[in-house]
């Protein structure tokens, strides 16, 4: 059945194959209802992925699936080379390893599957501020809401018959601790805003969650979602405004989703507050806040005041029987800047590109951002770290022209460095920075690489296939390494597999097979 799948997957990428091609290679992650693919046909004079090759999605799922019965994988990774005189052949890997071509290269090895990356915001301290909600001026308020609305509607609104008390105390023990006293005073009115499938979007536009979907909502959200770690490895999460309110985490157990856009987005409370936050406030967290979770306010009280005080002062739009709130934009500064360093720094700033720079970047006006947490040069280079040196910043991409890494040494809050260099470098300095899990050197010249052994606690480590060459032959490689990536973006599957399992992965049940599709024109 894999012979049968793959010769059918050949006989497409050679029917679409352009004039002259002398080699064709397809990769692809197939399983678990989806396949990725990359490729490309080789041609005389033209690099391998500038004529692309055919994505045969449906074979390739079948593939997948046929793989899945032979040796048990649930993800696949496999590649398929093929040859104008007909020749072929098929290795696949469960997915463990992966592909990388056509977006950061090569391919990804991943050593510890349960390893994943601490969020910062579970290093940060407690709030200790007493809860702001109050339960009964929240009922008050949400009454004189009600009222508010339907004498604009010109009617009142149903909602669904309160939650019990012994729901509300289930519904606590499946979560694993109170509901705010406020947001619980708001279920004993009524069990959230929909009945049926029908919704009255309430807060701010957002559907209240019906008390269940609530406790499920929360169990599927608890933790941070984990995309792998080509996205992971040099991620960064930003501080909220105001700062140190929310916990600088993509999830936490103690966020109670209890309203949603229903589009990813949800309002929750936020159990857990960092230093400066209330227990009870309400935070934004999902799908548009990749970057970190935004404070909303200071609790269900004072957002159900802020919702009413919207609608006496006339700041809302009328739709039918929808009512949608004109809520004031909060511009406190931008948080992140793509293009070039600013004349006048914003101290706001949590991130910033600086793309395509024609000379030396001067990073000294970086100072101004005492928040600093990314900065990612593209396209440019810099002579100088040390205006880094005070800065809080946990992600770094930079091209060294000339200069050193002394300036990060003993850097407490780098995770992730990725470093080119026009001139051989010293990564010593890099065995003091106690908190650097992610590191890419595949674009720097380093002049003894077996210095990586000696970093702390490395989790991430991207390198060319000469470069690991020279750190696995002197048995350096970073004895805590949960992944790893194979750089060369033309190194083939069987290469990769040879360096996985120089790493230590178990490679011996790979899935090989070769044919011959038979004459085939030139």
């Amino acid at each position: 059945m894999v012979e049968r799948a793959t010769r059918r997957i050949v006989e497409e990428i050679v029917a679409d194959a352009p004039a002259g091609w002398t080699r064709a290679v397809l990769g692809c992650t197939a399983g678990g209802g989806g396949v990725s693919v990359s490729g490309g046909y080789a041609v005389p004079g033209a690099p391998l992925w500038r004529n692309p090759v055919h994505s045969p999605f449906l074979e390739l799922g079948r593939l997948g699936e046929a793989l899945r019965e032979v040796r048990g994988w649930e993800r696949t990774s496999l590649e398929i080379v093929c040859r104008p005189s007909g020749e072929y052949g098929l290795v696949a890997i469960a997915d463990a390893i992966t592909s990388l071509r056509g977006r950061r290269g090569g391919f990804q090895a991943v050593l510890d599957p349960g390893y994943r990356l601490p969020q910062p915001g579970s290093a940060q301290d407690e709030g200790t501020a007493a809860p702001e909600g109050d339960p009964q001026l929240a009922v008050a308020r949400f009454h004189a809401y009600m009222e508010r609305r339907a004498a604009i509607l010109g009617r009142s609104e149903q909602l669904p018959p309160p939650a019990s008390a012994a729901a509300l105390d289930e519904a606590e023990r499946r979560i694993g601790r109170p509901l705010p006293a406020d947001l619980r005073a708001l279920y004993s009115i009524a069990d959230g805003d929909g009945i049926g499938y029908e919704h009255r979007y309430l807060l701010g536009g957002m559907a209240w969650l019906a008390l269940k979907h609530l406790v499920a909502i929360h169990a599927d959200q608890r933790e941070p979602a984990w995309f792998g770690w080509e996205l992971a490895w040099d991620s960064v999460v930003f501080d909220a405004d105001p700062p140190r309110t929310v916990r600088r985490c993509g999830g936490h157990p103690a966020w109670l989703p209890f309203a949603t856009g229903e589009d990813g987005n949800y309002l929750a409370v936020d159990l857990s507050p960092a230093r400066d936050g209330r227990p009870g406030q309400v935070i934004g967290i999902g799908r548009d806040y990749d970057d970190g979770p935004a404070h909303v306010a200071g609790s269900i009280t004072s957002l159900l005041g802020y919702h009413l005080e919207l609608l006496e002062r006339g700041a809302y739009e009328k739709h039918g029987d929808h009512i949608s709130l004109r809520e004031t934009a909060r511009t406190p500064g931008p948080r992140m800047i793509v293009g070039e360093i600013p004349a006048e720094v914003p101290p706001t700033l949590q991130a910033i590109h600086i793309n395509d720079a024609t000379g030396p970047v001067d990073l000294a006006p970086l100072t101004a951002a005492p928040n600093l947490r990314r900065l990612h040069l593209n396209r440019c280079a810099t002579a100088d770290l040390s205006p880094i040196r005070a800065l809080p910043v946990e992600s770094v991409r930079v091209t060294l022209d000339g200069g050193d890494l002394t300036p990060l040494e003993g850097h407490h809050h780098l995770g992730s460095l990725d470093l080119a260099t026009t001139t051989p470098i010293d990564i010593a300095p890099l065995r003091t920075v106690p908190n650097l899990r992610g590191l890419d050197l595949c674009r720097a010249a380093v002049r003894d690489l077996t210095a990586l052994a000696d970093l702390p606690d490395l989790r991430y480590l991207a390198l060319t296939a000469r470069q690991w060459t020279t750190l696995l032959d002197e048995g350096k490689a970073p004895p805590t390494l949960a992944a790893a990536r194979l750089a060369d973006d033309d190194a083939p599957l069987d290469d990769a597999l040879t360096w996985s399992a120089r790493l230590g992965l178990n490679t011996t049940d790979a899935f090989r097979t070769t044919g011959t599709l038979g004459t085939v024109g030139e």
